[in-house]
């Protein structure tokens, strides 16, 4: 009889342990807190790029259905100027594939390819984008070929420390170079590696770039 009692009261007493053990952890417990993305796409539609341009289009709605329903995402396109084509849900495929449709195909009358001023774009907009709670990011697709005005086109040089200076005020932004040629890839890591880091800078020319897509999806913090 003694034995039975002093079994059930170490069972008791262990008992409480764990209920106190796991009270504690839970009260301690603070999820991660879920922040959606702001993916911010910039689309080459130049005649250098039309040729795989309907892969590339293929491709952008693939990441936008990887996206959840509270993330935003907008899209520039570039040619000889770039502007603003859609912004919205990325599962609104059926606008998103008007807006590419009507804004995308070729134009024997433009000349030139203004990644420059996509990319001035995008940064403003990632900027905005942090101020209203979202984790921004950049997609380029294209084959950053420069073409026309100059002062239309990426700097080279200067890319860096633009990067650098969007990062002082959006330190977990990502970039995403898609659809280039190896060659015009490398120079994008060697220019932006230093500055963004290996996990925040993903590249890939057609041929991988569907094994990119998950390390991007890591890069957003998902």
């Amino acid at each position: 009889m003694n034995r039975r009692l002093v079994i059930i009261g170490v069972l008791i007493l262990c008992t409480s342990i764990i209920l106190r053990l796991l009270w504690n952890g839970l009260k301690n417990f603070e999820p991660d807190e879920f922040k959606p993305a702001a993916v911010i796409f910039v689309v080459d539609s130049s005649a250098s790029n039309q040729q795989n341009l309907a892969e590339q289009k293929k491709f952008l709605k693939q990441i936008c259905s990887t996206l959840d329903p509270e993330d935003q995402v907008k899209i520039i396109k570039v040619s000889q100027d770039a502007y603003l084509i859609y912004e919205g849900a990325p599962h609104n495929t059926n606008e998103i594939t008007k807006a590419m449709e009507a804004f995308t195909k070729y134009d024997p009358e433009e000349l030139g390819t203004a990644y420059g001023d996509g990319l001035k774009k995008a940064f403003s907009h990632v900027l905005t984008m942090k101020k209203e709670g979202y984790v921004p990011s950049i997609v380029v697709i294209g084959d950053l070929e420069n073409e026309g005005a100059t002062s239309k086109q990426i700097n080279w040089d200067l890319l860096p420390e633009n990067v650098e200076n969007v990062k002082k005020y959006v330190p977990e932004l990502s970039m995403m170079f898609l659809f280039a040629h190896p060659q015009k890839l490398d120079m994008v890591k060697e220019k932006l590696t230093p500055v963004l880091g290996e996990n925040k800078l993903i590249v890939a020319p057609e041929q991988t770039a569907e094994k990119s897509l998950r390390k991007y999806i890591r890069a957003l913090g998902r």
